[in-house]
């Protein structure tokens, strides 16, 4: 399955279901005449559906960009997963805040939500049509199902590798729920049929172990790192996603695993599959499709996976004011988002030459003093729908003035974030800090910044930030540096105060959703909530 194939997604039967709006059976009703002996009994449609499974983080839908949802009574044009996600990970926190008044983003703006929060129920939906969609195809991929239905033992090793990859996918999702959710959801696999009974809830704890457990046991199952076609999974990505596990575990679970965390980032780099880029902002322009640094992307085209999240949103939410749409690849701006002021002194303290320095002041005032206007509150511009050529010019896509989808592809993960990771190891005892300290010192040259003799845990925090700003990962490091709730770091607006406040460290997770809850009596709500 190539790139193409992931961009072309055909709507088969597990791709046309809508999910109801509440989930106390986690039910999935097919919306057409669709059932499993129409997609499962010729094995070249099993293909079809893994590249909806992977369709899932970007898409909302079989229409495109909107009209045909796959969940029910949520706004289809914000609710793609990645869209959501990354709000519920860089809007809570201080690298940026959003001018729009639409339901629920005040509240991720001053870290007000609830349980009936739009974005909150949103995420949770998405998780869960995810999880369904992955448990139903691993269910259909049993060794019994394959024999049942007299497959070829070529046609089964085929389909063992999309089950493969449909685990990792599903391992992924469940990480979300650990870290977004406490663990404490609803549990569900392919030994659960759609609707048999109420989920039972789990915990961080037991959700980590089985997905640590999976992981594991796919080593084997998935191709070496490296070796897959992009954007599919390999080893490479479950290596990624176990160290992204262990290094967070003290956070999720109360367990120190860094050490495990340095064993899988050292298979990655010892593989020597993966390579950074030459240029920083390639990464974020129509070049970076197959780029040597990508462990794991989502693949985004303006033609074939129309949406109004993705790298669509990524593009056009922070272009506004007197921005010239043009010179991003767009016909127009959505003058949404901008960051607050102790996030855009983490790279005007570094080197205001850097490469990773792609902000828009012209015009603009550093702080946001209020949310109505698009002025306050500097404007990224790490994101483009242009082409960065070789020797520094920047060309626009010919279709662009055609529609206003992008076709910029979203690393999820990337080798620059391994060696953040191990760096971080080293500052907290594990590892060697040496090769930390190389790793650091490789990054800030490829951007452009000033090395370093030096670093400890604050410096990795203030480097994640300015290597990965805008990746959806800002939430998740400040809670594992134990800034997210604290009076100790404060941005514009934290707390609802103008100036910043520390917070009740509940809101380290979000709620359940509350319809959930209250349909599902083996729920109990995260506390605070």
């Amino acid at each position: 399955m190539n790139n193409r194939i992931i961009k072309t997604i055909l709507p088969l039967v597990f791709a046309l279901l809508a999910m109801t709006a509440c989930h106390k059976d986690l039910n999935l009703t097919p919306k057409y005449g669709f059932n499993s002996a129409a997609v499962y009994d010729t094995a070249d449609n099993y293909i079809n559906v893994v590249a909806k499974l992977y369709a899932g983080f970007v898409l909302s839908g079989n229409e495109g960009p909107a009209g045909n949802p796959d969940i029910a009574d949520i706004d289809e044009g914000f609710s793609p997963y990645l869209r959501v996600y990354w709000n519920l990970q860089e809007l809570s926190t201080d690298a940026t805040k959003c001018r729009w008044n639409d339901v629920g983003i005040p509240e991720l703006n001053t870290m007000r939500w609830s349980s009936s929060n739009s974005f909150v129920k949103a995420m949770y939906s998405r998780l869960f049509f995810q999880i369904t969609l992955a448990n139903e195809f691993i269910r259909e991929c049993s060794e019994e199902n394959m024999e049942r239905r007299g497959f070829s033992e070529v046609d089964k090793e085929l389909i063992r590798g999309y089950r493969a990859e449909a685990r990792w996918i599903r391992a992924f999702v469940w990480t979300h729920a650990i870290d977004l959710f406490g663990g404490n959801v609803p549990f569900v696999t392919e030994a659960d049929g759609i609707g048999s009974q109420l989920p039972p809830q789990t915990n961080a704890k037991e959700l980590f172990a089985y997905v640590e457990q999976e992981l594991i046991d796919l080593e084997s199952e998935l191709p070496a790192v490296g070796a897959a076609d992009y954007p599919r999974v390999d080893r490479g990505a479950l290596y990624f996603l176990l160290a992204k596990m262990y290094l967070n575990a003290n956070t999720w679970i109360g367990e120190d695993r860094y050490s495990d965390c340095v064993t899988y980032l050292d298979k990655i780099t010892n593989s020597n599959a993966y390579s950074l880029e030459s240029n920083y902002q390639q990464l974020f322009t129509l070049n970076n499709e197959n780029s040597s640094e990508a462990i794991f992307s989502v693949a985004c085209d303006g033609a074939f996976t129309q949406s109004y999240g993705g790298t669509t949103f990524l593009v056009h939410a922070f272009v506004g004011g007197t921005m010239v749409p043009g010179d991003y690849g767009i016909t127009g701006g959505w003058e949404g988002y901008r960051a607050t002021k102790a996030y855009t002194d983490l790279f005007v303290a570094d080197s205001a030459t850097s490469d990773r320095f792609t902000w828009y002041h012209k015009d603009h005032i550093q702080s946001i003093d209020t949310f109505d206007q698009f002025h306050h509150g500097w404007a990224m511009t790490k994101y483009k729908n242009v082409y960065l050529e070789s020797n520094g010019d920047i060309t626009t896509p010919d279709n662009y003035s055609l529609n206003s989808q992008v076709n910029l592809d979203f690393h999820w993960m990337r080798l620059s974030e391994v060696y953040l990771m191990y760096a971080e190891c080293a500052a907290r005892g594990y590892g060697n800090s040496g090769q930390g300290l190389t790793y650091i010192n490789m990054l800030r040259t490829r951007a452009g910044a000033p090395t370093v003799g030096s670093y400890d845990l604050n410096f990795i925090l203030d480097e994640r930030g300015r290597e990965l700003s805008w990746e959806g990962k800002r939430r998740t490091d400040l809670v594992r540096f134990g800034k997210f709730t604290s009076s100790d770091y404060v941005w514009e607006w934290k707390g609802n105060d103008p100036i910043g406040i520390g917070v009740s460290d509940h809101l380290n997770i979000y709620p359940l959703n509350a319809d959930d809850v209250i349909a599902n009596p083996n729920l109990t709500q995260n506390p605070g909530y």
